[in-house]
């Protein structure tokens, strides 16, 4: 052996030995990934939507009014003497609300009635002429043409005594004017004026409205109105819920009575009008809420919104394959239900299965021992 050979051989014996927890390690890796994949699937709760008959509920926002509601005005004008009513006070029909100072509409009516009187003491003796003229005409003492002149002084008369006659209504109307009166039954609102206030002609001094039906205005986009042209049911009593705006529902529902004849082309919408009971006097004019057109919707597809989550902005499912393996899955909701629920319009069957609890644990192409669940066991509708 020349004396290199016992170098090589030691540097030989050095290699081996550092490779050898190389060998080590590969070979435990090798057990580990064997072990791994012989591991058991694990069991997951497993269920399939159900199709059936949803009740559904479309909501537009809404203003309501009362059927009956007007401003009241001055037709005439004067001082304000007296407020008969107060703010939130309900009146009767013919109630006296408000009086303005009527003194110089009385002084009218007056001169008025005695202009009167002496037009009509005119066209009396005027009558008289002509009748005594008319026998003087028959004796053939005067001629006709003064017959004649004394029936033109008569219809002289007789239509002062209608101008006089328009007069006198005239200012017996604005004397009725100073007292203003309820015209309906209803509930004073805010009153803008105070007593001994210098009123004009036209001025506003309160509204009244009656408590009674109201009206529930909505505006339906030109689709969502071709849809509800074809119902049958909008003019039935309790076809639609009103929402009031601290989110509880008016107890009597209503109905839809009209809608307008043209589609705005601003906003292409089309107005509604549903009207609604009120008994107990809690709606107001002027209040808000929502009106819910109640509708259903036939063999909908229905799943636990538990069972979606989002990648992407979509909503997805684990559904299993005829292998019990994983698949990730994307699904397009129509509706979201009450309770937590979702109407499914794509990407689901009524026979697929879908895992129910643990999408948190498992992922896509992971084989498991479904325990198929009723959806009625562990989630009722």
């Amino acid at each position: 052996m020349t004396p290199c050979e016992p170098i090589i051989e030691k540097n030989a014996g050095l290699r081996a030995l550092a490779c050898l927890p190389l060998l080590l390690f590969m070979i435990s890796c090798g057990e580990n990934k064997t072990a791994v994949s012989h591991e058991p699937s694990k069991s997951f709760p497993v269920i399939s939507g159900v199709v059936m008959d949803v009740p559904h509920g479309q909501e537009y926002v809404a203003s309501i009014q009362n059927s009956n509601f007007i401003e009241l005005r001055a037709r005439v004008g004067g001082y304000l003497e007296k407020i008969s009513a107060d703010e939130g006070q309900h009146v009767s029909a013919g109630q006296v609300l408000f009086t303005i100072s009527s003194h110089g509409f009385q002084e009218e009516l007056k001169r008025a009635n005695a202009k009167l009187k002496a037009a009509m003491a005119e066209a009396k003796m005027a009558e008289i002429d002509l009748q005594n003229n008319q026998l003087l005409l028959e004796k053939k003492i005067i001629a006709r043409s003064e017959w004649e002149m004394a029936k033109a002084r008569l219809d002289t008369a007789m239509a002062k005594v209608d101008e006089t006659s328009t007069t006198v209504a005239d200012a017996e109307r604005n004397l009725s004017y100073a007292e203003i009166r309820a015209p309906f039954d209803g509930v004073i609102n805010r009153i803008r004026t105070k007593t001994g206030s210098l009123i004009s002609e036209g001025d506003l001094l309160t509204s009244i409205s009656n408590d009674g039906d109201v009206y529930a205005y909505f505006n339906v986009s030109e689709p969502e109105y071709l849809e509800l042209a074809k119902r049958k049911d909008l003019g039935v009593e309790g076809s639609v819920i009103l929402e009031l705006a601290n989110g509880e529902i008016h107890p009597y529902k209503g109905r839809i009575e009209t809608w307008e004849s043209v589609i705005s082309k601003s906003t292409g919408n089309i107005a509604f009008r549903a009207r609604f009971p009120n008994p107990e006097h809690v709606l107001k004019h002027g209040s808000s809420g929502k009106v819910v057109v109640q509708s259903e919707l036939k063999n909908a597809l229905v799943i636990p919104q538990k069972c979606t989550f989002e990648v992407q902005h979509k909503t997805c499912v684990f559904a299993l394959n005829a292998d019990n393996s994983i698949q990730l899955r994307s699904i397009g909701t129509k509706l979201r239900l009450p309770n937590h629920y979702y109407v499914i319009d794509s990407g689901l069957k009524p026979t697929d299965r879908i895992i129910f609890e643990g999408i948190q644990v498992v992922k896509e192409g992971q084989v498991i021992a479904p325990d198929f669940k009723a959806l009625a066991e562990v989630a009722p509708f």
